[in-house]
């Protein structure tokens, strides 16, 4: 049975003016409620409010007294619910009223000057914009975390080789630190994709109003300067409004998961018997309840699925916003729960992921040589080895698909074919092709910026340690 429904006194005095004869019916209140989930804000509000209460003060709105015990009211209660003494029901409503009550409370009826020149509009926009700044940077804390996870690894495994796929088929041999380096870097973009989404984050809706500004005398520059925001919204309408910058925030959030997601893929593939390239630890993998040998990848399972929850909350954010008028309304609140949904699922992934980066998985560089050296994927240097000798690619292309396909027949690979019958293939073959076409030297000799060649591939780290330290 629920007991935190709303007593009809509380609901007409806490929340609504005199316009109102009777409560909202009890299931009603518990389903326009959102203290259940918006109280995650709750210390961004009280610093919001602070900062609105400061500014009163300061333009001569409320008393300097006044303006003091609103913030020392303020502060009390952070500590209250930091202590676990401030749990607000449902008969709150929100976090902006829960707080508001509780003020005039300790205060007395200065707590009720509190909302003078402010609507709850304003009031949410700027809490939601206090909280996705912190979470911004954190994730993008976590981001340098990962990639420094990605860097030493590839440190480690410069001239490990590890076949590189197209199509999911074999095609050329890469350096195993160049596949990691290629995850750095979709990392490095999210990292400074959330860097240009956090600017326009940093705006202050405060002031706004509901949605047409307030006939009182504020200072809104001064309330953004308090709380750290870069500058102010310049049409009241819009500063109420917008989601536009949590409708972002969703899209490099998924970009995130996206990038997390096939490297959670690679990891689970490689961890098969099929390709048994590496080895899950204990720490982070689990058995079957009926099947003692299986080791099971957990982690990258879970990554891979929970990105689809991202997803959904950024097209159901999309959805939200698509057909509603200016300015607020009430399907707002729904933006929350994606939001703080969408945080706790990236930051939650990013950690796991890092964690079976730094100790949770083990290549087994045995299988990776061998591996390479069971396949076909030199075949494109063998067309560059006759190219270099003058012969046209083209012409060179067609030729090496002949050696494969009776390669294939007779079944052996390139570099079980004797001299003699290289040189019956095209008489420009010589005993280096051999050299030519070791798995090491296929690597090395893409040395083209950006490539798989081991210099360039220390040359990536070298540029990837800078970007960290930067």
């Amino acid at each position: 049975m629920n007991t935190n429904l709303p007593s009809t006194a509380a609901a007409n005095s806490a929340t609504w003016s005199q316009r109102f004869e009777s409560a909202l019916h009890p299931a009603i209140a518990r389903f326009n409620a959102s203290i259940g989930f918006d109280i995650q804000l709750i210390e961004y509000d009280l610093t919001g409010s602070q900062a609105h209460a400061r500014m009163l003060a300061h333009t001569g709105i409320i008393s300097a007294e006044e303006g003091e015990q609103l913030v020392n009211g303020l502060e009390q209660i952070r500590q209250e619910y930091r202590e676990g003494k401030f749990t607000p029901g449902v008969d709150a409503e929100d976090v902006h009223f829960a707080v508001e009550r509780r003020l005039t409370e300790l205060v007395g009826d200065v707590g009720k000057k509190l909302h003078t020149a402010r609507s709850r509009n304003d009031q949410v926009g700027t809490d939601t914009r206090l909280y996705l700044r912190d979470q911004i940077q954190t994730i993008r804390t976590q981001l340098r975390q990962f990639q420094s996870a990605l860097l030493h690894l590839a440190t480690q495994h410069v001239e490990t080789l590890i076949p590189g796929y197209t199509h999911l088929q074999r095609a050329q041999p890469l350096s195993l630190a160049h596949h990691l380096l290629a995850y750095f870097e979709m990392s490095q973009r999210d990292w400074e994709r959330l860097g240009e989404i956090y600017n326009r984050v940093n705006v202050s809706p405060l002031g706004s109003g509901a949605l047409a500004g307030t006939t009182f005398p504020i200072d809104r520059h001064y309330t953004a300067e308090l709380l750290n925001f870069a500058g102010v919204y310049a049409n009241s309408l819009d500063g109420v409004s917008d989601r536009d910058f949590a409708i972002e925030f969703l899209c490099a959030a998924s970009l995130i998961m996206v990038h997390l997601s096939r490297l959670s893929e690679e990891v689970i593939l490689w961890a098969s018997e099929e390709f048994a390239f590496v080895t899950l630890k204990d720490s982070c993998s689990t058995g079957s309840s009926i099947m003692p040998q299986k080791k099971n990848p957990d982690v990258p399972e879970l990554v891979r699925g929970k990105t689809g929850r991202v997803f959904g909350h950024l097209q159901a954010l999309l959805v939200l916003m698509k057909g509603l008028p200016l300015a607020y309304n009430k399907d707002l609140q729904e933006d929350k729960e994606a939001l703080f949904d969408a945080v706790v699922t990236v930051q939650s992934c990013l950690e796991a992921m890092t964690i079976l980066l730094q100790e949770g998985m083990e290549f087994r560089t045995q299988r990776l040589q061998a591996a390479v050296s069971e396949d076909f994927s030199n075949a494109t240097d063998v067309a560059d080895y006759l190219a270099a000798k003058g012969v046209p690619f083209r012409e060179a292309y067609n030729l090496v698909g002949k050696v494969v396909k009776t390669s294939l027949a007779q079944g052996k690979l390139l570099k079980d074919l004797t001299l003699d019958e290289w040189k019956s293939l095209h008489p420009a073959f010589e005993a280096d092709i051999y050299e030519a076409i070791a798995p090491a030297k296929v690597v090395s000799a893409r040395n083209s910026y950006g490539g798989t060649g081991f210099a360039q591939v220390r040359q990536a780290l070298q540029a990837a340690q800078a970007k960290l330290a930067g």
